[in-house]
Parts: C-alpha cells; structure tokens; sequence
C-alpha cells in the first residue's frame, strides 16, 4: 500500500514562506513523477506544480511562478514544496500525489496516489 504523508503546513502572514514536505511510502519513487495540488474552500481542486522522476522537469501553474519552487530528494523518497512571498489567495489544503509515471502532467486525473492534505493559511 502507497502512502503519502504531507507536512509543513501552517498560518503564516503574507509575505512570508512555508516548506512543505510529502514523504512517500514508493518502492519506486525515482520512476514516480510528483506533484502538489491546492483546494481553497468552495473551489475545486487545483493543480499547483509538478516534478519528473529524475527532478529534471518541473512546472507550475502560472500564479506562482517565481514564488514556489518544487523539488525532490529520491534517496529520501520526499518531494518539498518551497513557498516564498505568500498571498490570501493561495490559502488552500495543499495535496501531495503521485502517478505512476516519471512524466509529469497537471490534471488531478493522471495522479494514482494521494496524500491526505495540509492546511495552509496566508493572514492579510
């Protein structure tokens, strides 16, 4: 059984900057492309940023660009998502997941494993 377990999540205030973790329970978490996604009360699930297998692709939804950063450590089968200049709007429960591919994509639905969510909240 697969198991993601996200942490790192918190209140902050805007401007500021959280690291969250996913750490994965994957016997083959180097050929495992991963990605973070956000849910905001009322809204649906979206997707946030995603890594290849190898780390050496990666690519992010337009309104964090140059703010979140999403990196990996195979060796220690996590992926981190660095939040920096944090806005209100990316208040969200932020979901770590995992497909069973090393290519990445961005739609919640070529994801096979989740984790089970971190509350982040950005005070304006």
């Amino acid at each position: 059984q697969v198991h993601l377990v996200e942490s790192g999540g918190g209140l902050v205030q805007a401007g500021g900057s959280l690291r969250l973790s996913c750490a994965a329970s994957l016997q083959t978490f180097s050929w495992t492309a991963m990605g973070w996604f956000r849910q905001a009360p009322g809204k649906a699930r979206e997707f946030v940023a995603t890594i290849s297998g190898s780390g050496g692709a990666t690519y992010y939804v337009d309104s964090v660009k140059g703010r979140f950063t999403i990196s990996r450590d195979n060796a220690k089968k996590t992926v981190y998502l660095q939040m920096n200049s944090l806005k209100s709007e990316d208040t969200a429960v932020y979901y770590c997941a995992a497909r069973r591919s090393a290519t990445t994509r961005d739609s919640a639905n070529d994801y096979d494993y989740w984790g089970q969510g971190t509350q982040v909240t950005v005070s304006s």
